[in-house]
């Protein structure tokens, strides 16, 4: 009996030993920085800081666009605003034309026999 129980235990412990071996195999891969986990962090990381630098060049993008838009819309409400000074301009001197031509016209009749 004693000898069943001896093969057991160490049957047993030749499994343990085999698994500890497959397991310290997997962990080494896990920590390799090229191929395992390592490595899988390493180019995460690298993404991330490319992503960051990215997003800079965006933001200051945006941020030059945004200042020549408002520069834009500044110089688009000085337009405007001779626009509409024109346009006043014009309507008064279209009705004071306007008024002229009536008045020649009625001294045309006035002085026609």
């Amino acid at each position: 009996m004693e000898l069943i129980a001896d093969g057991l235990l160490l049957a047993g412990t030749a499994a343990a030993a085999f698994y500890c071996y497959i397991l310290a195999r997997r962990v080494r891969g896990l920590t390799d920085l090229d191929a395992g986990l390592g490595g899988a962090i390493t180019a995460l990381s690298r993404q991330v800081d490319d992503m960051k630098s990215s997003v800079d060049i965006a933001k200051k993008a945006t941020g030059a666009s945004a200042k020549e838009l408002i520069a834009m819309t500044a110089r688009a409400e000085i337009a405007t605003g001779r626009l509409e000074l024109l346009l006043a301009t014009l309507h008064e001197n279209t009705g004071a034309l306007d008024a002229s031509d009536r008045e020649e016209k009625t001294l045309m009749k006035v002085g026609d026999p």
